[in-house]
């Protein structure tokens, strides 16, 4: 796992066009304001592109790829066509298996389970139906927060709002595989729950 995902905290930047059909990111650190990784859909096909622009948007495939702004690869998420509920992959860098997210069937406001890659339950991805608001949890403990509203150094940074904040709690050990399935859940919130 690349040592990037050991700090805690992360500002998710979307990027917003008209005719927009891929899902692209900008992710920062919000204390220096500084762009420390991409998040990038390349591999988009003629007729996933088509979709996008239809109400079937929510059940195309999708294939991003985190990486450094130096262009090392940190992590992949990928989702084939999804009819019903979603099951996403996430891939290290080295293109490893290293866990799963189910979407949950009855939710209200959005859920799904976040699984290692022997799909032991790690913890369980839930929002509020009324906000962006999303907490990764387990038995009660909070390993991570996502929210659009955030009050520190980087506020000016938010422009739009398709801008937010990912804060890993510390209990969260470096290098821990739970670090890059938060990360990589973040950027499927708003493809899998949102769109």
């Amino acid at each position: 796992m690349h040592s990037i995902l050991n700090q805690n905290l992360f500002f998710v930047k979307e990027h917003v066009g008209m005719f927009k059909a891929s899902n692209n990111y900008d992710i920062y650190n919000p204390n220096s304001q500084e762009m420390i990784m991409t998040c990038r859909e390349e591999k988009l096909g003629f007729f996933t592109k088509m979709l996008r622009f239809t109400d079937y948007k929510r059940m195309t495939p999708f294939d991003v790829e985190i990486k450094t702004t130096s262009g090392e690869k940190v992590l992949r998420v990928k989702r084939g066509v999804s009819f019903f509920l979603s099951d996403v992959e996430v891939l290290d860098e080295n293109e490893n298996l290293i866990g799963k997210f189910k979407q949950k069937f009855f939710s209200i406001g959005g859920k799904f389970d976040v699984l290692d890659a022997q799909e032991n339950l790690l913890c369980q991805l839930k929002g509020k139906w009324t906000s962006w608001d999303f907490k990764f949890v387990k038995d009660e403990v909070e390993f991570a927060a996502v929210s659009k509203k955030w009050s520190g150094i980087g506020k000016e940074l938010f422009t739009t709002a398709d801008n937010y904040i990912l804060k890993i709690d510390e209990k969260v050990n470096e290098g821990h595989p739970m670090r890059l399935l938060i990360l990589a859940a973040v950027m499927c919130i708003d493809m899998v729950l949102k769109e």
